[in-house]
Order: C-alpha cells, then sequence, then structure tokens
C-alpha cells in the first residue's frame, strides 16, 4: 500500500470521513485514542465500523488505545470485524507490543499494524525488536508529543521548530528501526496548519533523511505531503538512466555517468526512487 500522506480524523467525527477521504490522502487515520474523550469512545466504535463496512477507495488505519489502558480491548472488538486496512498501536514499546495486541485480539484477524514507536522513555530501547515481527508491520511512525511529557521536557523543538538534540534522536532512531525492520518510515505530524512553507521544508528534510511518508494534522497539509514524497520527473530520469547504466555494465562496481562517478549505493537508491515514483 502507498502510505506518502496519513490523515488523522477523530474517530466520533463521521461528518468529517468522507472529507477526510476524498482530500488526496493516501490513508486516513481514524482516531480512537487521543482526539476522542472516555465518554465518546464508544460511539467513535460504532462510527468507525459503519465507515468502514461501506464502500471507499481509500486506505484506512483505526488508531486503537494504547495496551496499558482501559480502551483497547474494547477498540478492537468493534473495530476488527469491521476489516479496517491497518491498526496503529500509540505508545507501542517494540515487538512485544505487536504480539500483545495480537493476543488481546482473542483470536480474532489482526491486519498489518502501524506501531507509534517512541512515545515512552522503554520504548525508545525497544526500536531494534521491531525487525522481529516485520511479517506484522505496515510502517513504523515516532511521536514528539507524548515523549517529552513522560520525561517532564518543557518543549520538544527549538524556536525555529526543529527538534531539540533528544528528539531528534528519536526520530532518527525511528528511522533506522524501519528501514532494519525493512518497513516504510513515516515521520510524524507537523502541527502548524498555517505555516505552509515551513511545512515544505520539513518534507524536504523528512524525505531526504530517508522517510518515505508523513503524517497530517489536517486536510491543507495533504496536497504538500504527496508532492514532497513523491519524486521529480528530472529524479525518475536520473534514476532510469543510472539503473540502464548498470544493466549495460553487469561487471562493473563503479561507472561513470554524466561526468560523475556512480556506484552501487547509487543504484540501490535509483532503485528506490522509481519504486516511490509508482
Amino acid at each position: 500500500m502507498k502510505l506518502r500522506s496519513l490523515l488523522f480524523v477523530p474517530g466520533d467525527r463521521p461528518e468529517r470521513f468522507a472529507k477526510a477521504a476524498a482530500s488526496g490522502a493516501d490513508a486516513v487515520i481514524l482516531d480512537l485514542e487521543d482526539s476522542v474523550a472516555p465518554e465518546r469512545k464508544a460511539f467513535g466504535r460504532d462510527a468507525i465500523a459503519e465507515w468502514l463496512t461501506s464502500p471507499r477507495n481509500v486506505t484506512a488505519l483505526v488508531r486503537v488505545n494504547p495496551l496499558d489502558g482501559d480502551h483497547s480491548r474494547a477498540d478492537l472488538a468493534a473495530i476488527l470485524p469491521a476489516a479496517p486496512d491497518v491498526i496503529m498501536l500509540p505508545k507501542a514499546e517494540g515487538a512485544a507490543s505487536i504480539e500483545a495486541l495480537i493476543a488481546l485480539a482473542d483470536g480474532a484477524s489482526v491486519p498489518p499494524v502501524l506501531p507509534i514507536a517512541t512515545e515512552t522513555p522503554s520504548a525508545i530501547f525497544e526500536l531494534g525488536t521491531f525487525r522481529q515481527v516485520r511479517g506484522r508491520l505496515a510502517g513504523l511512525t515516532w511521536g514528539a508529543e507524548d515523549l517529552p511529557a513522560s520525561i517532564g521536557a518543557s518543549t520538544s523543538r527549538e524556536e525555529d521548530g526543529r527538534y531539540t538534540a533528544p528528539f531528534e534522536m528519536a526520530r532518527s532512531l525511528t528511522l533506522f528501526a524501519a528501514h532494519a525492520a525493512g518497513v516504510p518510515a513515516i515521520d510524524t505530524v507537523f502541527p502548524r496548519i498555517e505555516a505552509m512553507d515551513d511545512l515544505k521544508a520539513y518534507v524536504g528534510r523528512a524525505r531526504r533523511d530517508g522517510f518515505t511518508g508523513m503524517m497530517a494534522i489536517h486536510p491543507v497539509q495533504v496536497a504538500a505531503i504527496n508532492e514532497g514524497f513523491t519524486p521529480t520527473k528530472a529524479e525518475v530520469a536520473r534514476a532510469r538512466a543510472i539503473i540502464e547504466a548498470f544493466a549495460a555494465n553487469p561487471g562493473a562496481g563503479v561507472l561513470k555517468l554524466d561526468g560523475k562517478m556512480i556506484d552501487r549505493p547509487h543504484l540501490v537508491q535509483a532503485q528506490r526512487v522509481l519504486a516511490a515514483a509508482q
């Protein structure tokens, strides 16, 4: 499945589901966690289950509540029969959390899981274990809100919007953990809806660093995210030229193309570019 842009929508606001699905996002995240008050969670479950069983043309994720709370079992019991494409698991702590989620489903079929992998201090030390359950994952993402709160940090960002050192490290470790597991690396949300130029710059850095997609909190962000994670025509042409050069010289380790040296890492990157373009 293509996961460049993943748009959050509160699970207790069914009047917004169709708008989110029509936003151009590759996927919508129907949220039962932070955006839904405890007294509204039962309504949200029913609304999501009803929408999931209706015709739709967008990938649908459901963010359930954390495993250490009182709502996750009820979330799964209500949602799994409606066959979401992906379950998003907040406050995941490595492979053990994925296994615990499957056990909590009481034998029901569980779709691929997208863990939010950095929301507790313990989670940071479990990131490498996700490769043990790679066959169960739809990708790996991280969060920059719960983690600072859990350690008493006053903020996760500098004044210019960039992350402070501890949270930049959490982002980087998530990136490497995703690639170690061979699954998409999904960057976290950009919270300033009105700052479109800053969003585009953030998306550019994310793609540069090796992320393949990003979550969004408002439909207005979707187009910029999709554009930022889609290779340009020039990038595609360059990638094809590199692949063709190595195909024409199968025994070569290093080649010269347009006056520049290219080697096997360039070939791997070119293959990634074409895969993203498709």
